[in-house]
This record gives structure tokens, sequence and C-alpha cells, in this order.
């Protein structure tokens, strides 16, 4: 007679939760070997970091102080002599009665300067030297003497001179316009002045002063 085993009793049917039982429990063994400390037990201490309390310091703040300049020296008196004491009688007296006279200075008007009559150098009529130009000419060439000393160094040349002939033909106000020196400069003027009187130049029938200019050559021959 042949056995026959119960079907609830077969192992084979729970094989695979044998194993995954079996595979917890050896994954838990192996969790548990790698967590395990020889001792009591108890995770080492690595101790307690004591810290000193640190005292705060303030640092001071560094102020600089700013040295003010020197006073000014004080002013220097200067020691005035004491005025002089002015006795009662030399002050004059400033009380004006009736019988005070006051003295009004008397100011002198000063004679006003006829004002100088207007010098023309071109008018309708010029003035002319008695007998006219040829004459002027004759008188210049017979009273003109060289210099020696314009003779000496070789001087020659023009020399300008310039005059007034008043209202009257009366020569003034003789000046040198342009000279050479050597005393070809006061030669013309000498003689110049010792023309005789001019005719009078006119303007608009009136006799006025006219300023002429006239030139003296010096040449040496």
């Amino acid at each position: 007679m042949e056995l026959k085993k119960n079907p609830k009793a077969d192992l084979n049917l729970q094989r695979t939760l044998f194993f995954q039982i079996g595979l917890c429990v050896a994954l838990a063994g192996t969790l548990y070997a790698f967590n395990w400390r020889e001792g009591d037990g108890e995770a080492a201490s690595l101790g307690t970091l004591q810290m000193e309390d640190l005292t705060e310091m303030e640092i001071p703040q560094t102020e600089q102080k700013v040295t003010p300049p020197p006073p000014p020296p004080p002013p220097t008196l200067e020691v005035v002599a004491d005025e002089e004491v002015i006795e009662e009688d030399e002050i004059a007296s400033t009380e004006v009665t009736q019988e005070t006279r006051i003295e009004v200075p008397v100011v002198e008007m000063e004679e006003e300067v006829a004002a100088e009559p207007e010098i023309f150098t071109v008018v309708e009529e010029m003035p002319s030297f008695p007998g006219g130009d040829m004459e002027l000419l004759k008188f210049m060439a017979e009273n003109t003497k060289y210099p020696p000393l314009a003779r000496e160094n070789g001087l020659q040349g023009i020399v300008v001179v310039t005059f007034v002939v008043d209202e009257r033909g009366r020569i003034d106000k003789v000046q040198v316009l342009r000279g050479i020196g050597g005393g070809c400069d006061e030669e013309a003027v000498r003689v110049v002045k010792a023309m005789p009187q001019w005719k009078a130049g006119k303007q608009r029938g009136m006799p006025v002063r006219v300023q002429y200019n006239l030139p003296f050559r010096f040449t040496l021959r």
C-alpha cells in the first residue's frame, strides 16, 4: 500500500517563504555586526570642549589733539608825553558880540590873460618878403655865411627854419624845424632874425598871424 503525504505538510511549497525569511535574518545579523562595539556599548565620548570666558576689551579711540595757534602778541603801547598845558590867556575867545569886527580878506582877482590869436598855416594871402621872393633869395645869399666848423667837417645839406609873421609883419617864434649841425642851424636862425619887416598875410581881408617855413641850403664848392 502506497503512503501519500498531506499537501499541507509538504515543505517544498514553503521554500520561497523560508528563503526570504533567511535573507532577512542574514541581513539583520550583518547590520548588527557592523554596529556592535567593544566595551559597555556606549559611544565613545569625544569630550566636552570647554571655552574659557573671554573678557571683552574696549579699544580706546585715538583722538588727535589740534594744537591751537599761539595768541597774537599784545599791542605795544606807546608812551606819549603829556600834552602841554595851555593857559587860559592863550585860548582865543570865540564869542561873537555886536562890537566884534569880522575882517573879510580881500581876494585879488587875477587879470584875465588875453587869448593868443590863432596862428594860420595857409591863408588866402600869404605873407611876403619886401620886394618878393627874388629879394628874399638875394638877402639870404648876401647875409648867410658858411660856418667854419661845418666847412672843416664837410657838412652840407638843408636847414629848415620855421617862424611866425604876425599881423604887423614882424618875425616871431623862430625855431629850427630840421638841422644838420656844425653851426649851420644857428646861422640860419641868425639870418631870419635879421630880416626886415614882412608884409603880413591876410585871411578874408584881415591881417592874421601866419607860420612860415624857410629852407637854407648849405653847399660846399
